[in-house]
């Protein structure tokens, strides 16, 4: 057996996945730190917010750092980063301090996200890849979940103690580096294979396919419209007098269904093949009709915040899986980190473009509720029709 389709290889190479969204795990300690450090409210939420817009910056130059570094010695210096810079705050109680600390951690996650996924086209093929990929979104949504609950009990001894969470880097980078192997050697047989392979079909990608950054498009849509669900709840159900911690919970929630729909993906995508574009699709806009027309039907409007996280975590894999169909196995760093941008920056313009589509649809409101119901259901119609269009194009491409 090849050392990486051994089970403990891909345990600690889906590690890394583990730590990615952990900028938000402190969260909860923002209230204490606005009273202990004596700054504003605005200022000690960009303590949550700086890291993310690092992390785009270094999401592109991650491609150029590995060309240099190689992927392996790139993910363990980002993990490094994450380690030792996400806690500082322990030691110190200068804001400025924490707020470079947590600049260095956003640089940290930008170094070796998108390798978090690239390398997976290197050491997988076929089924095994799709699986893979579902497997690494899931253990995003597990760790998000895991260090967001660990850092809310190290919150009862201080702040401070909440940072600690971070520690979680170091031993899941000692596994990383002793288990997996570097796949500088793996990547030039894959390139040969795929050489060789090019030369009888004529086919294979011998540069960047312009399908990436139609991909890229769209993976900021799929975002816009799962923000735009996620973060309307919490306001639809206050307009219902729902209690804030029932809110919460069903957030929580959405997060399980996501990892579940990151956890079947390998399953789905063997039944459906190239259609798991079209199913997930669907239920996302299944999602989006649900919210829309609940009509103050809180049970509805439940199901459809529920469903919303699962089929985001089949077309996410999905779009990755296409990616060594559309560049060569060298630049998969780079085109992965031109996705990832596109669902940065989809996160990132969410609340413009909901509030711009409400305005030319004759909702000039505030209210986001308001805005949300108006928009979402035309949200869930480019929906539909990117399905249809994309079931009868690229029947090729898209396996």
């Amino acid at each position: 057996m090849k050392s990486q389709d051994k089970w403990i290889t891909k345990v600690a190479f889906l590690g890394i996945s583990f730590m990615l969204t952990s900028a938000y795990a402190i969260n909860g300690a923002l209230p204490q730190m606005t009273k202990s450090l004596g700054v504003s409210a605005t200022e000690v939420q960009a303590l949550a917010t700086t890291p993310s817009i690092v992390v785009t910056v270094f999401v592109l130059l991650s491609s150029f750092i590995a060309a240099k570094l190689g992927d392996k010695k790139t993910i363990i210096l980002g993990m490094l980063l994450v380690g030792f810079a996400g806690i500082v705050p322990f030691f110190v109680s200068s804001y400025a301090a924490i707020l470079v600390s947590r600049m260095v951690l956003g640089a940290g996650f930008g170094i070796f996200n998108s390798l978090a996924v690239s390398m997976i086209a290197v050491m997988y093929q076929g089924q095994t890849r799709a699986t893979m990929l579902g497997w690494r979104a899931a253990v995003e949504q597990i760790g998000q979940a895991v260090l967001t609950f660990v850092a809310g009990l190290l919150l009862n001894f201080g702040w401070h103690t909440t940072f600690l969470v971070y520690l979680l880097a170091f031993p899941i980078l000692y596994l990383f580096y002793v288990r997996v192997p570097d796949t500088t050697e793996m990547l030039a047989e894959a390139e040969e294979k795929q050489g060789k392979a090019a030369k009888k079909s004529l086919k294979g990608p011998k540069k960047i396919s312009p399908v990436v950054w139609i991909l890229t498009l769209f993976a900021a849509f799929l975002v816009i419209d799962y923000m735009a669900i996620q973060l309307s709840f919490p306001f639809m159900a206050q307009s219902l007098g729902v209690n804030g911690m029932v809110v919460s919970t069903i957030l929580s929630f959405m997060l399980v269904a996501a990892m579940v729909g990151g956890i079947v993906y390998g399953t789905i995508q063997k039944l459906f093949g190239r259609f798991t574009l079209q199913v997930g699709l669907i239920l996302m806009a299944i999602s989006n009709y649900l919210v829309a027309f609940s009509n103050h039907n809180f049970v509805m409007l439940t199901i459809g915040v529920l469903l919303i996280g699962f089929p985001m975590q089949l077309i996410s894999p999905f779009i990755f899986s296409q990616l060594p169909n559309l560049a060569p196995l060298k630049k998969q760093p780079f085109v992965t980190s031109i996705i990832l941008i596109g669902f940065n920056v989809g996160v990132f313009v969410e609340p413009f473009i909901i509030s711009f589509l409400a305005g030319i649809m004759g909702n000039h409101t505030s209210n986001v509720a308001a805005a949300a119901y108006t928009t979402i259901p035309l949200l869930g119609v480019i929906l539909l029709i990117i399905a249809v269009i994309t079931f009868f194009t690229n029947r090729k491409r898209l396996a």
